[in-house]
């Protein structure tokens, strides 16, 4: 994982050089070549080559998919979302460079993802190309990261206005704005790679499960874990009233929860060659026991 989340890292830095204008640039890349998991794009490149594909192939996806995603990083930090100052253990885009130039920054790497997954994918059939942009495009629109993160906001202060949100909206909630883009990134990949139907789903399947996975973990971490050895404000959500998964089920309950999800995820990937799937189960289990 190390290993390929270091190509990622190559490959971003590659595709986004220091042009003008360079504080747009600047803050683009500032956000996108922090310290970071790379869970996401290393998920492409493992799905892809899970179904015979080369990891080549599928890194400008991968990239896409970290761009994406980074994108929904700087625009929740902002002050009129989550309000938070801290990301990856940096200041937030808009604490470094100003609320207008942080929103602009994910505006534009919203737009050079589609534009870079496009352009760069080099030998795969335009078909699976495009349907594999049209997977992130739905993954982060108004039927997926989006949804989620509008529904979540007005949710937060619920639980103390109105008595509760229940475990059906928060699965809504992390479906949308945490799995959908993970799914999408072992789909993609899939696609890439030539996956047929079947196994796209099954990947996808995996995916969900994965992408709901860490929302759980995540939100264990943020009330076992300081700010320090999370990179970002641990206890923010408790602090906003917002529902977590600890918070409706217990602490030991949401564990328990981690650990069927990360079961789920690996039944997904029986049926594929054990040693070539290798990667995705440790990938899962990762996720699981992860401690940031």
């Amino acid at each position: 994982m190390a290993e390929k989340a270091r190509r990622v890292d190559d490959a971003l830095d590659r595709a986004l050089p220091l042009r003008h204008p360079e504080r747009l640039l600047a803050s683009m890349r500032y956000s996108l070549l922090a310290p970071g998991k790379r869970v996401r794009p290393v998920l492409t490149l493992a799905a892809c080559e899970l179904v015979g594909g080369e990891e080549s192939t599928a890194m400008p996806f991968a990239c896409a998919v970290e761009m994406l995603h980074v994108m929904s990083l700087v625009h929740d930090d902002l002050p009129c979302i989550d309000n938070d100052e801290l990301r990856r253990g940096l200041p937030s885009n808009h604490v470094a460079f100003g609320e207008g130039v942080a929103v602009l920054a994910g505006d534009a790497l919203h737009c050079f993802a589609f534009a870079h997954a496009a352009e760069a994918t080099a030998g795969v059939p335009p078909m699976r190309v495009l349907r594999a942009v049209a997977e992130l495009g739905k993954a982060t629109g108004a039927e997926g990261l989006l949804a989620g993160q509008v529904v979540d906001i007005e949710c937060e202060g619920f639980m103390s206005r109105l008595g509760g949100v229940g475990l059906e909206v928060l699965e809504y909630i992390h479906l949308h704005k945490t799995a959908r883009l993970l799914e999408a990134a072992v789909a993609c990949g899939g696609i890439i790679g030539g996956a047929e139907e079947e196994e796209v789903e099954r990947l996808r399947r995996y995916g969900r499960a994965v992408g709901l996975l860490f929302q759980v973990v995540d939100d264990v971490l943020d009330v076992t874990r300081t700010s320090e050895e999370l990179g970002k404000t641990a206890g923010k959500d408790l602090a906003k009233g917002k529902a977590t998964y600890p918070k409706l089920m217990g602490l030991e309950k949401a564990r328990l929860l981690a650990e069927e999800l990360a079961a789920k995820a690996e039944e997904e990937l029986q049926g594929f060659d054990r040693n070539i799937a290798r990667p995705l189960r440790h990938l899962a289990r990762y996720i699981a026991h992860r401690h940031n």
